[in-house]
């Protein structure tokens, strides 16, 4: 592709085009099916206005709905002032492959507005949530059967629970309109793990990468996670999360950090959350003192390193710079980081790349089983984690009991008792549930990535696994 498009780079909904056409065109589609697939359903464009400082400001949003194969349909809504229709509208068919990918029960949506959220206080973006919120909900557009959203870009947990408390507002018998949205804070209604989940699935995602030693073949990489060099690109929600589970827990050592104002680097390895903890005060990561600072941050997208991690905006990796990319591994942590022009160029390297299709898709994961726990009104673990830590102490108790009976001097380690007799709690059970997902979906890739002669990327493998369970659920509808 890149050598018929010259030097043009395609947008972000030309990039998620052009790499589904490369999907289907290995695919045996029933007539019309694949043009079904492809396009968005409806997309929602809603003006409305706010008085704030007085006087009344106009504000644009949307909300599009790319598939209904299964419903409700979930997607993120991001404050930017740079959302376009395009945008969330490739961003929804995004949501559609991503849901099919982890089996998590949805079609997909996604929702914008194009604002400055640092440009409010706390009372005037709540007023304006509040509004956007209403827009939707009085069209269906936010309902716990119909279309659930969820944080993106520029939202959190404080936006989502205004947005369900708007729904239960005006739904006031609706006994579960908690669940009208997902990442939402404990105390309204969400569930352990949802904050650290996208990050925590990409750190799954690399694990089960590193497991399989074809895989790291083919990245021309040997070993496992600990001490590989990684360089992580935004270190928002996302890559903040990635990058301290990778250091902490896997001994990943993390060489730069990008940021809006320059980067850090480090061959040392950079203290994720000492940086993050100078944002926050700061605001940037100019003046940290433990590292090397850079104002060209783009620049370090290209140093050395094992894995690098683009967990920010869109297209950050294009035409422009792909051929001078010298990480073996990219993980996509955000959406779209890779446009289809800069793929061909690293595929053409032999870069592998782990696509955000399935590596970002631990928040929706979390968000199905928040959805869940919503419409069940009870926590995970809350049935059955005494009952188990019950019977494990039975077992420790034999074992202790038959030790003393033969006058044996063994005896369990104190540790080991400590964390066997511990049941399992949400936060667990969460993670547990994230991991198996991350698993399953990327076995299910890397079946078809070393099982056809025809596919020689998981970007095409998560296409056609994905795409061929949607076709599977309209078929079933009668399409």
């Amino acid at each position: 592709m890149a050598s018929t498009m010259g030097h043009k780079e395609p947008s972000f909904r030309e990039s998620v085009d052009l790499m589904f056409n490369r999907a289907v065109a290995l695919m045996d589609l029933p007539p019309g099916l694949e043009e079904k697939i492809r396009v968005c359903n409806s997309t929602y464009t809603v003006r409305f206005g706010v008085r704030l400082r007085g006087q009344i400001h106009t504000f644009t949003g949307y909300r599009s709905v790319h598939s209904e194969h299964m419903e409700p349909v979930k997607g993120g809504i991001r404050y930017a002032t740079a959302v376009n229709q395009d945008e969330v509208e490739a961003l929804a068919a995004l949501m559609t492959y991503k849901c099919a990918l982890v089996e998590a029960p949805f079609g997909g949506s996604k929702g914008g507005l194009c604002i400055d959220p640092r440009e409010w206080d706390q009372h005037e973006l709540e007023q304006i949530t509040r509004r956007f919120a209403y827009e939707l909900i009085k069209r269906d557009l936010i309902a716990p059967a119909q279309n659930v959203p969820a944080p993106d870009m520029g939202t959190g947990e404080r936006e989502m629970a205004w947005m369900a408390d708007q729904f239960a507002r005006m739904n006031t018998t609706d006994i579960n309109a908690r669940a009208c949205v997902t990442g939402k804070p404990l105390n309204a209604g969400g569930i352990s793990g949802r904050v650290e989940a996208t990050g925590r699935g990409v750190q799954y995602a690399l694990r089960e990468f590193f497991r399989d030693k074809r895989d790291v073949d083919k990245a021309g990489m040997s070993g496992t996670l600990d001490g590989k060099r990684v360089i992580v690109q935004g270190l928002g929600n996302v890559g903040f999360h990635a990058a301290k589970f990778l250091q902490e827990e896997d001994g990943c050592i993390i060489t730069g950090i990008i940021e809006r104002d320059g980067a850090l680097y480090s061959d040392d390895g950079l203290n994720v959350q000492a940086v993050r903890d100078w944002i926050v005060k700061h605001g940037g990561v100019s003046g940290y003192p433990d590292a090397r600072h850079t104002a060209e941050g783009s620049a370090v997208l290209e140093h050395e390193c094992d894995i690098l991690v683009p967990a920010a905006l869109e297209g950050v990796i294009n035409i422009s710079n792909a051929d001078r990319i010298k990480a073996p591994l990219i993980i996509e942590a955000a959406n779209g980081p890779v446009t289809a022009g800069a793929d061909d160029i690293l595929r053409e390297k032999g870069t592998v790349i782990i696509p955000d299709m399935y590596a970002n898709a631990g928040g929706v994961t979390v968000s199905y089983f928040e959805w869940v726990k919503n419409l069940s009104h009870i926590r995970f673990g809350r049935m059955q984690r005494r009952q188990e830590e019950s019977r494990h102490e039975l077992i420790v108790n034999e074992l202790e009991r038959l030790a003393e009976s033969l006058g044996s001097t063994w005896s369990l380690t104190p540790s080991f008792k400590e964390r066997y007799l511990r049941g399992a709690g949400e936060l667990e059970l969460v993670r547990s549930g994230l991991d198996d997902t991350m698993r399953i979906a990327y076995q299910e890739m890397r079946n078809v990535w070393h099982g056809r002669d025809d596919v020689s990327d998981l970007r095409t493998a998560a296409y056609l696994v994905s795409i061929g369970k949607v076709a599977a659920s309209y078929q079933a509808k009668g399409l």
